[in-house]
């Protein structure tokens, strides 16, 4: 009898992503959002290293910066919201950090949890490794920041009305957030530039950080079929120049 050779999970799972996003003609995941231009600050991380260069020394960099709601929701149901943030550093690809929202306490920052407002903790939920340090990165909700609102057409408002930030933490599984830096949102993209926008949060990292954990797979592979099924590259978007 011939031998039967079935498709390899990586192969189906690209392709059922690749699928849905064509059905959807647009993202699989995280469809409706908004970009904005914005900027990130490092100071550096407080106490011991991360051994992450981008995270340790001081930097200011150009960035991109998309929210989103997860399903989504009608307005201000609550949903699981995400933030990306592509951070255009000078040493090869960008960094595409890609949070969600959460809670600040140890033992929630592992869970994705619906809420209703944009503003509030942006937890990594899965894990990086940097040499033998297992890290969760976050973005927090900085007290000197305006709202960021309830719903995608208040949040366009608070960007336009100000520059609302969020401050960027770095943390190992159980220990407290520590602070490196912040990120400023800029002048919002037109829906042409937020559609063509894709995120890669498994290929573009620094060198020294990478993604661990039993989603990491699932993720690669997820993200990859929806940017094939949509036309789109790990490094699209962006108004800088530094991405292709």
């Amino acid at each position: 009898m011939p031998t039967i050779t079935w498709p390899q999970p990586a192969v189906i799972t690209e392709r059922a992503a690749r699928a849905l996003a064509r059905l959807r003609r647009g993202r699989m995941l995280h469809p409706a959002g908004r970009s904005f231009a914005g900027e990130v600050l490092v100071w550096g991380t407080a106490g011991p290293p991360t051994g992450v260069r981008l995270l340790d020394r001081p930097g200011h960099y150009p960035a991109t910066v998309r929210l989103s709601k997860g399903t989504p929701t009608p307005d201000a149901w609550p949903d699981v919201l995400g933030l990306a943030v592509r951070i255009h550093h000078q040493a090869g690809r960008p960094f595409d950090l890609l949070v969600s929202s959460s809670a600040a306490a140890p033992m929630l920052r592992h869970l994705p949890l619906p809420r209703r407002r944009f503003t509030g903790t942006y937890s990594s939920v899965m894990s990086y490794r940097a040499g033998r340090r297992r890290l969760w990165l976050a973005a927090l909700a900085d007290p000197e920041s305006p709202d960021l609102g309830h719903d995608l057409s208040g949040l366009s408002t608070a960007v336009a009305a100000g520059r609302p930030g969020l401050v960027l933490a770095v943390a190992s599984a159980v220990g407290p957030w520590r602070p490196f830096g912040q990120v400023t949102i800029g002048d919002q993209l037109s829906a042409r530039e937020d559609a063509a926008l894709a995120f890669d949060p498994v290929g573009n990292l620094p060198e020294e950080l990478r993604l661990t954990g039993p989603l990491a797979w699932l993720r690669q592979h997820t993200y990859r079929g929806s940017r094939r099924g949509r036309g789109a590259s790990a490094q699209s978007g962006g108004s800088t120049g530094l991405t292709v």
